[in-house]
């Protein structure tokens, strides 16, 4: 070869020697950086990047967000590999609902030149495509153990009432309600309001994530109707009793279970009483708690609803002109 000829070298000029020195010495370099590196294999783990997914569409189901892809090349090239800067990328740009079976050919990772991809796992990407709707779901309570004895739940109340959820349509079809933790009633006597979690099943979690809301329990004590009978209409009028007709009426109310259940005598826990109506002295009758209860009496109907006063004054007149009459008469 010329370049090991001695005379070849000799007959070049300074400049042609000192540039073809350089020449050499570059290549020799270059040489043993590439041409010389170690070849070596590797798995890199490499994340899959799905673009322009439509924004009525979504990804319903849980898929490999890495790959494991198998290259050789050099050493350099291939430990960079590793750094992130290479992806499976997936354009879903055309996509409609449905599932897609997306191969992983040895040619959809872009590696630098000089290292090949010699296979990937898995084979095939699968992406279940579902339509994205919104849905309103209405919370449900759900209730244990017994509220204390004589007393009852009327109402549940639920803040917010209802949850709207977007998510793919297939997941959200399978709900009709929200329900939530049960709500321990032991012991309860009197309403109030608690913060209770939601019951949720993983999927709709991921949609929404761990949720509180607030449940107001209306509790009140069990009444019992019942009739009293005889109570005394009271009517007062400058600290004077008053005399009325009927003088009692019978008062039908919801008392307390428990008062009952205790034998607590009915009638101490009414007040009668009437207020002047018209001018004719018919009278409203009045019923009022005789005395302050934890659950009060209310009442239902008063039979007869008004009395007539009874004018003493009248009487008194009346009687006074029948004597007078009888004493003319004797004479």
């Amino acid at each position: 070869m010329k370049f090991l000829n001695y005379q070849y070298w000799l007959r070049l000029s300074p400049g042609d020697f000192l540039l073809r020195l350089i020449s050499l010495g570059l290549a020799i370099v270059l040489w043993s950086f590439v041409g010389g590196e170690d070849i070596v294999n590797k798995n890199v783990m490499v994340p899959v990047e799905v673009i322009n997914l439509p924004r009525d569409l979504v990804i319903s189901n849980q898929f490999k967000k890495e790959i494991e892809v198998s290259v050789r090349g050099p050493r350099s090239l291939v430990l960079d590999m590793g750094k992130g800067d290479i992806v499976r990328q997936i354009d879903l740009a055309q996509a409609t609902p449905g599932t897609m079976v997306l191969e992983n050919s040895n040619d959809v990772i872009a590696v630098p030149r000089g290292v090949k991809v010699l296979g990937i796992q898995p084979k095939n990407v699968i992406l279940s495509l579902d339509k994205m709707i919104q849905k309103q779901f209405v919370i449900n309570p759900v209730t244990r153990g017994n509220l204390a004895p004589d007393y009852i739940l009327k109402n549940i109340r639920m803040e917010p009432s209802s949850i709207s959820i977007t998510g793919p349509q297939t997941v959200l079809s399978q709900y009709e309600v929200l329900r939530t933790n049960p709500i321990d009633l032991q012991g309860l006597r009197t309403s109030t309001e608690i913060q209770v979690p939601l019951e949720l099943d993983p999927v709709i979690i991921d949609l929404i994530g761990a949720t509180t809301i607030t449940a107001g329990l209306d509790i009140s004590v069990e009444t019992v109707q019942k009739t009293v009978l005889g109570l005394v209409v009271r009517v007062e009028k400058d600290g004077v009793l008053q005399r009325v007709t009927p003088a009692t009426v019978a008062v039908t109310a919801a008392f307390p279970k428990t008062l009952i259940r205790n034998g607590v005598d009915l009638k101490t826990l009414l007040d009668v009483s009437a207020e002047r109506k018209d001018e004719n002295g018919k009278m409203q009758v009045k019923v009022v708690a005789a005395k302050k209860t934890d659950d009060p009496v209310k009442v239902l109907k008063i039979d007869p609803m008004t009395v007539t006063l009874i004018d003493d004054s009248k009487k008194i007149l009346t009687i006074e002109t029948k004597e007078i009459k009888e004493i003319k008469e004797t004479r």
